[in-house]
C-alpha cells in the first residue's frame, strides 16, 4: 500500500487512524491505543512512576503521521511527536515532492559507539599509549566478557583508540573504547565496559581513573542521506538558485547555521521522541558534529544537478535504538516501531535522517521564496484561536479572518471571538 494518503490533513482523526491501521496492519487493540491517546492515556501513570522520579502526572504532546516517505525504495508512514505547527505538514509535503524523483537514499554506518575513560596523573603519555595498544586484544576480550549476549549478536568492543587531552588542571590520557551496540542506543553496555576495564588501564598506565562514560558525539555511527527535488516542483530555476544562496549563507555564517540546523532537528527530534529514543543525546551529538572541524556550520549541503534540479545531502550522527529504554516501555513508542515496520536500529536512523532532511529543505525553500511566516502563520492562527478559548467552527473563522487581515495576534483573536459570540 502506498503512503500517498491524498488529502490526509483534511480527514477526521478517525479517518486518519483507519488509514494508518490499514497501512501498518494494526490490530484493533493497537488502533484503539491511537484512539484513546488524545488525553495521554497511552502512558499509564503506574508506568510513568517506574520511568522517572517524583512523578505527579503524564504530559501529552501531539502524535501525528507524516506519509509520503519513499526511502531506499520502501514506503514509510512516519510517526512524529512535536508541538510546533507546520513541522509535520512540511515534512510530508517535501517527502511527496522527493518521491517524484525517486525518493530518498540513505545509508547508516555500523552502530559503533564511543566509550571514554579519563586517566589523570599519567607521567609518560607515549609510553602509556604504547602499553595500552600492546594490551589491546586483552582489553577487548575483557570488555566483551561483561556482555556476552551483545557479542553473540555480532556486537561488542571492537577497537581502542588513545588520545591526549590538554586541560587547565593538567593533561589527561583518554582511552576510547569503540563498541558495536547492534540495535541498542548503547549507553548501558558501553558504560559498563568502560567501568570494568578502567582498573586494568590504571595498572597499565600508572594513572588514576576519572570519568568512564559514553560520548554522545557518535562520529562512527552516522547516517548519510540525500534527495533530489525537481526545479518544477520547487517553483522553477530561480527558486533553485535562491535555495542554493540560502544554503551558501548558512554554511558560512554560524548564526544562520544554528537556525538552519534547528530546522533539521525539528524533524529528527519529532521522530526520535515518537520512537522513545533520547532526543537530547541526538541534539547534542548533531550540534557537536556540526562544529567538529573547529567552526560551527551546517549539517546539510546543496548542489544543482545537470538538469537544474536541487540535490540536498546530509551526514549526521544518529545513535538510536529499538531495544531497551523507553522504546520498550512506552506503548506509543512500541506502536511507532510497528507502524514503521522496521527490523534494525540502522533502518530507524535512516528514516529519522530523511525526515530531518525533508524538514530542512521545506524550511529553506520557504525562507528563500515567500518567507517562513506565510505558511506557518496559517497554522499558528488556529493555535492562537484555541488559546483564547475558541471552539469548533469558531477556530476556523477566527484563523481565516486573522490571515485575511494579516494580523495574527492574541488581542485580535480575543476581539474576533467576542464578536462571533455576540
Amino acid at each position: 500500500m502506498t503512503t500517498d494518503f491524498s488529502g490526509y490533513y483534511k480527514k477526521t482523526r478517525t479517518e486518519r487512524i483507519a488509514l494508518i491501521k490499514e497501512f501498518a496492519s494494526l490490530t484493533a487493540e493497537q488502533a484503539e491505543l491511537l484512539e484513546s491517546s488524545s488525553s495521554a492515556n497511552s502512558l499509564h501513570i503506574e508506568t510513568a512512576e517506574k520511568m522517572i522520579e517524583n512523578v505527579v502526572s503524564v504530559y501529552g504532546l501531539p502524535y501525528a503521521i507524516a506519509p509520503n516517505f519513499l526511502i531506499n525504495g520502501k514506503e514509510y508512514a512516519v510517526p512524529m511527536v512535536v508541538e510546533e505547527a507546520s513541522v509535520v505538514a512540511a515534512a510530508s509535503h517535501m517527502a511527496k515532492l522527493c518521491k517524484n524523483t525517486g525518493g530518498f537514499t540513505a545509508k547508516a554506518s555500523n552502530p559503533i559507539m564511543i566509550g571514554q575513560i579519563q586517566l589523570a596523573k599519567v607521567k609518560n603519555f607515549e609510553t602509556a599509549k604504547h602499553k595500552i595498544l600492546e594490551k589491546k586484544t586483552e582489553l577487548l576480550i575483557l570488555a566483551n566478557s561483561f556482555d556476552p549476549l551483545l557479542v553473540k549478536m555480532g556486537g561488542g568492543a571492537k577497537d581502542i583508540e588513545v588520545r591526549e587531552v590538554q586541560g587547565k588542571r593538567g593533561n589527561y590520557l583518554v582511552v576510547h573504547l569503540l563498541v558495536d551496540v547492534r540495535d541498542a542506543m548503547g549507553a548501558n553496555a558501553v558504560n559498563t565496559m568502560c567501568e570494568k576495564i578502567s582498573s586494568n588501564l590504571e595498572e597499565i598506565t600508572g594513572g588514576e581513573k576519572r570519568l568512564r562514560i559514553l560520548s554522545n558525539l557518535a562520529i562512527h555511527r552516522t547516517v548519510k542521506v540525500s534527495g533530489v527535488w525537481s526545479k518544477e516542483d520547487l517553483g522553477g530555476l530561480e527558486a533553485v538558485e535562491r535555495i542554493l544562496d540560502a544554503f551558501d549563507f548558512a554554511q558560512n555564517d554560524m548564526f544562520r547555521a544554528c537556525t538552519h540546523n534547528k530546522g533539521i532537528m525539528n524533524g529528527i527530534s519529532a521522530v526520535t521522541v515518537a520512537t522513545g529514543n533520547d532526543w537530547r543525546a541526538i541534539e547534542a551529538g548533531a550540534h557537536a558534529f556540526a562544529a567538529r572541524n573547529g567552526n560551527y556550520t551546517t549539517l546539510s549541503w546543496a548542489e544543482k544537478t545537470q538538469e537544474g534540479n536541487l540535490k540536498v545531502s546530509m551526514e549526521i550522527p544518529l545513535a538510536v535504538g529499538i531495544v531497551g529504554g523507553a522504546t520498550k516501555v512506552h506503548p506509543l513508542a512500541q506502536l511507532s516501531l510497528k507502524i514503521l515496520n522496521i527490523k534494525t536500529a540502522s533502518e530507524l536512523a535512516e528514516i529519522i535522517a530523511c525526515v530531518g532532511l525533508a524538514n530542512n529543505v521545506a524550511a529553506v525553500r520557504a525562507l528563500a521564496m515567500e518567507g517562513i511566516q506565510e505558511g506557518h502563520m496559517k497554522l499558528h492562527a488556529k493555535n492562537m484561536a484555541v488559546s483564547v478559548g475558541a471552539q469548533g467552527k469558531e477556530i476556523e473563522k477566527i484563523a481565516e479572518e486573522m490571515i485575511k487581515i494579516k494580523q495574527v495576534r492574541m488581542d485580535i483573536a480575543e476581539k474576533l471571538l467576542k464578536e462571533i459570540r455576540k
